[in-house]
């Protein structure tokens, strides 16, 4: 499968599994490095808060997060994390995301992280699917990619 084929929708697991092969490792993988990443920001801001931002430091991680993974989706459809991992996401005509799609996803991801049932039926839902999609990403249709697959 082309690049230009995948234009066309999301590659097809059964005939195309080198585009889905370890998803749910990299995602973990991809998850923990921006875990760090976004608290790396957190502890750069804090010292401009006055380090008030400790009395609120869920907070200021909650919005570091926003920020960050709808400006990281916006701009290549991946965060650092991702691209380290060699994945990005694509939606369900196989392009990569906009602005509004990075955005709703990014709030759906956080939704689902904020409540443990979610989270778990998310988890889940990456494992058993075909295409390795968490609940956020069914209902928007989107999913990770290989982006070395992509490529060939």
């Amino acid at each position: 499968m082309t690049y230009s084929d995948a234009l066309w929708g999301l590659p097809d697991p059964d005939t195309h599994q080198d585009f889905y092969a370890d998803i749910p490792l990299k995602r973990f993988g991809a998850w923990v490095i921006d875990l760090l990443v976004i608290f790396a920001i957190c502890v750069l801001i804090l010292p401009f808060t006055a380090f008030i931002g400790l009395f609120f430091f869920w907070a200021l991680w909650l919005g570091v997060g926003l920020i960050y993974r709808i400006w990281c989706m916006s701009a290549r459809s991946a965060t650092l994390g991702m691209r380290l991992m060699s994945i990005e996401f694509r939606n369900a005509r196989g392009e990569r995301f906009d602005s509004g799609t990075a955005c709703l996803h990014t709030l759906l991801y956080t939704l689902m992280m904020s409540t443990l049932i979610l989270q778990a039926i998310s988890v889940i839902a990456i494992l058993v699917t075909s295409r390795r999609q968490g609940l956020h990403d069914l209902l928007l249709g989107t999913a990770a990619v290989n982006r070395s697959a992509l490529l060939r």
